[in-house]
């Protein structure tokens, strides 16, 4: 057990060390395994050592509570760093700590889904991408470039920010599908709004990229709008 985690408190608060033992993250998991722990318990493992005044359990609570709009586990798909160092008792380590199990479960959730999709289907290129940009803030563009038989080759991010900003240069996209010598490409893109209904803009940049791939023979299957757990296939809008 860290032995800043041992540190006595104020205001009568129990230390990790004198709670029950079925009650200490750490032993509980060990006895039970990780399913047993709450949502603050699991925080509280990766956060390891709270201050003078809260156990690290504690700060795991105030990191569920801290965004206003997503509370529970999922809030820290939408917490930055800046956000997280609010808390007293979040550093910079601590932080970074948080930010990155974020990163990492949206990684390990696609990894698990590429075993099993099928690209030619958009309830399923849309899967792989759902929980990686449902999240996002931000709009991002992603391009899986694919061989032949429809396969992923890899799947990267072309685009940052706002298509009715600025529209997707067609040069990012082709540059990388050259590349990875990609026969196809899917485009995929999230609205932080929740809503996938394609803007005028997201339809303009569509047809810019599908005229460009019909010259250079590299085909636009098709391009997907993630919004919060739905999705708009433009293939299957017959705008592609």
């Amino acid at each position: 057990m860290d032995k800043k985690s041992n540190i006595c408190e104020t205001g009568g608060k129990l230390t990790i060390k004198e709670m029950p033992e079925d009650e200490r993250p750490y032993e509980k998991c060990e006895k039970y395994g990780p399913a047993a722990l709450t949502d603050a318990e699991l925080l509280a493992v990766v956060i390891k050592s709270g201050t003078q005044n809260e156990r690290a359990v504690d700060l795991a609570y105030r990191v569920l509570k801290l965004n206003p709009v997503y509370t529970g586990i999922n809030c820290l798909f939408h917490l930055s760093m800046p956000d997280l160092k609010q808390i007293g008792g979040i550093g910079r380590v601590k932080a970074i700590q948080l930010v990155c199990v974020a990163e990492l479960s949206r990684r390990m959730n696609r990894a698990e889904t590429l075993c099993n999709v099928n690209f030619s289907e958009a309830e399923q290129t849309a899967k792989y991408y759902m929980e990686y940009l449902r999240h996002m803030e931000h709009e991002e563009v992603h391009a899986a470039f694919l061989d032949v038989k429809m396969k992923l080759l890899t799947s990267e991010c072309v685009f940052k920010g706002a298509l009715s900003k600025s529209l997707l240069e067609p040069r990012e996209v082709f540059s990388l599908a050259l590349k990875y010598n990609a026969a196809g490409i899917i485009l995929a893109h999230n609205h932080p709004s929740g809503d996938p209904t394609p803007s005028p803009e997201d339809v303009a940049s569509t047809n810019r990229i599908r005229a460009c791939g019909e010259y250079l023979g590299i085909r636009l299957y098709d391009h997907i709008v993630i919004g919060q757990n739905r999705y708009v296939s433009m293939k299957e809008l017959g705008i592609i």
